[in-house]
């Protein structure tokens, strides 16, 4: 009789199993696996903004301008320009045979070209060289394959004038100038700069900005902020006084840039730096000596109270 008891009180495990199938139901199987999933969904979420915030960023100019053509004869003696290329993403390299950086990045530009030959186009515009020998030489001993043309005065210009070498611009499959990378450059970034502009995928997060002069010196009037000059003791109306006069006047370093536009292009530029903090101390004493002379203005006298005893002098004792 107890053993009886013993096995009703403790029902073996298939009972307990039955019994808890019995209980649950496809109702509370279904919120089960509801929550289950809304579990994995949210962990999902949230490794991919903690692995979007660790990804790299890449920028390119929100708005950019068209990149202005040309027609050139490359060095193989073909017709060269950028409407050629439409549709293709463009690195845009002006460069010299002297200059170590730019010698230094051409077996990097010459992997890309081969890699994504059906969505990039480098060209290579050569600056400073009085003979086409030169260029040759490095042409054939680099193995260079895109073209290569030597870069005339105007174009150069419409570029904003090429004062730092290498210069890259990059133009995006509708023409127009992206970016621009001044130096040597980390290859990786030109590759995701292509990949992303290609429209391929790239590990990496894709951000915009206005460009103020970083990209084409004409558009160093948008800039609020310019290298090396001190706005702090500014006011708001003070300071847009101060950068109407940078673009107002022209540097005398001999660029030919304005004061804004030379600050931008070349930061350690002693004349413009100087010349610009002359304009800021200026504007801001000027806005001093205006203080001054509101304070200095004299105040009308205040009568005495009526209520207060006059004060009156009193002669001298005989």
């Amino acid at each position: 009789m107890s053993g009886h008891t013993y096995r009703m009180k403790n029902p073996g495990p298939r009972l307990a199993n039955q019994a808890f199938l019995r209980d649950f139901t496809p109702v509370r199987l279904l919120g089960v696996l509801r929550f289950l999933m809304l579990a994995i969904l949210c962990a999902s979420l949230l490794r991919c903004a903690m692995y979007a915030q660790q990804l790299p960023v890449i920028r390119f100019v929100r708005n950019p301008d068209v990149a202005p053509d040309f027609k050139l004869k490359d060095f193989s003696g073909k017709n060269l320009s950028l409407s050629d290329s439409r549709g293709k993403v463009i690195l845009l390299n002006f460069w010299a045979t002297w200059c170590g950086p730019c010698r230094a990045e051409i077996p990097t530009l010459v992997k890309l070209q081969e890699r994504y030959k059906d969505q990039l186009q480098i060209i290579g515009l050569v600056v400073d060289e009085d003979e086409e020998d030169p260029v040759r030489q490095v042409v054939a001993a680099e193995g260079i394959n895109y073209p290569v043309a030597m870069a005339p005065a105007e174009v150069r210009v419409q570029y904003g004038g090429i004062t730092a070498l290498p210069s890259v611009f990059v133009i995006d499959k509708e023409g127009r100038v992206v970016q621009k990378h001044v130096g040597l450059f980390d290859p990786a970034l030109y590759e995701t700069e292509i990949r992303a502009l290609a429209d391929l995928p790239v590990a990496a997060r894709v951000e915009t900005f206005e460009d103020t002069g970083e990209v084409f010196l004409k558009h160093a009037d948008r800039a609020t902020s310019l290298p090396g000059v001190d706005f702090r003791n500014l006011s708001a109306e003070q300071r847009d006084a101060a950068l109407h006069k940078f673009n107002a006047q022209q540097c005398d370093c001999g660029c030919k840039f304005t004061l804004a536009q030379c600050r931008i292009y070349d930061p350690a530029c002693k004349i413009s730096q100087k010349r610009t903090a002359e304009i800021v101390k200026a504007i801001a004493g000027s806005e001093a000596k205006t203080d001054k002379k509101e304070n200095d203005v004299p105040k009308a006298e205040i009568p005495a109270s009526p209520s207060a005893p006059a004060t009156t002098q009193q002669p001298p004792s005989p």
